[in-house]
C-alpha cells in the first residue's frame, strides 16, 4: 500500500513537473521565435471568430436570466433601480470571463487538443522534429499568442451582449426605468471592475491554450488516446477554470 501510493505521488508530481515545464517553454518560445503572424491570425480566427456565435448566444440568454432573478430579487426592498448595477457588476467581474472562458474551452479548446493529438499520433510532431524543427513554434506558440488575445475581446462582446440581454428584460418587459438601469449601471461600475475582468479572460485564455496543447501533444496512442485526452483538457481546463477564477477574486477585490 505504501509503495502504490509512494508512486501514485511521485508520478503526479512528475505530471506536474512536466505539465509546468511546458508552460514555461511555450513562453520562452514566444519570447525567442514567435510563429508567423499568418498562423496567429488563423488561431485567432478560430479560437475567436468562430466562437461569436456561441458567445453573443450565451451573453444574451445570461443577461436575461440575470435581469429577471435580479428584479425580482431587488423588487422585495423596493430597489428595482438598482438592477443595471447587479447586472453589470456579476457580468463584469464574474460570470463574463468565466462563461466565456467555458464556452470556448468546449468549442475550441477540445478541437485544439484533438488536433496537435491527432498529428502526434500521426507522427506528424515527430517529423517536424526529424527536420530539426521546434513544434512549439508551429503549433503551441501561436494558440496560446491568439488565446491571450481573443479571450479578453469575446469577454467584452460577452459583457456588452449580457448587458443589454438584462436591459431587454428588465426595461422592456418588466418596466424598470431605462435612465435607472444605465445610470446607476454608470455610476456604479469603475475601472477596477472592468480591469478585473481582463485581467481573468487573459489568464483563463493562457489556461485554455496551454491544457488544450499539453494534452494533445501527450495525447496516447490511437483514437482511443485522442480522445481520452481530449475528455481529460476539457475536464481539467474547466475545473482550472473555476479554481483560479477564485483565487483571481480572492486577490482582485
Amino acid at each position: 500500500m505504501i509503495q502504490a501510493l509512494g508512486h501514485s505521488t511521485i508520478g503526479v508530481v512528475r505530471e506536474l513537473g512536466r505539465t509546468g515545464w511546458f508552460l514555461l517553454y511555450s513562453f520562452y518560445m514566444i519570447v525567442r521565435r514567435p510563429g508567423s503572424p499568418v498562423h496567429v491570425l488563423k488561431q485567432m480566427r478560430f479560437i475567436g471568430t468562430k466562437s461569436l456565435f456561441v458567445i453573443v448566444l450565451t451573453a444574451g440568454f445570461t443577461g436575461m436570466v440575470l435581469g429577471l432573478q435580479g428584479y425580482y430579487t431587488l423588487a422585495k426592498f423596493g430597489s428595482e433601480g438598482m438592477l443595471g448595477t447587479a447586472v453589470a457588476l456579476s457580468l463584469i467581474r464574474e460570470l463574463g470571463p468565466v462563461l466565456a472562458a467555458l464556452m470556448v474551452t468546449g468549442r475550441a479548446g477540445s478541437a485544439i487538443t484533438a488536433e496537435i493529438g491527432i498529428m502526434r499520433i500521426s507522427e506528424q510532431i515527430d517529423a517536424l522534429e526529424t527536420m530539426a524543427l521546434d513544434p512549439f513554434k508551429y503549433l503551441v506558440s501561436p494558440k496560446l499568442i491568439a488565446a491571450m488575445i481573443s479571450l479578453p475581446l469575446l469577454c467584452a462582446i460577452f459583457d456588452v451582449v449580457g448587458i443589454y440581454g438584462g436591459w431587454l428584460v428588465g426595461v422592456k418587459l418588466l418596466g424598470v426605468n431605462p435612465g435607472a438601469y444605465f445610470y446607476e449601471m454608470e455610476k456604479s461600475v469603475v475601472w477596477r471592475d472592468v480591469y478585473s475582468g481582463f485581467v481573468k479572460s487573459f489568464s483563463f485564455g493562457v489556461i485554455i491554450a496551454w491544457i488544450g496543447c499539453y494534452k494533445g501533444y501527450y495525447a496516447g496512442h490511437g483514437a482511443e488516446g485522442v480522445s481520452k485526452a481530449t475528455t481529460e483538457s476539457v475536464v481539467l481546463t474547466s475545473v482550472l477554470i473555476l479554481v483560479w477564477d477564485y483565487f483571481l477574486t480572492s486577490v482582485l477585490l
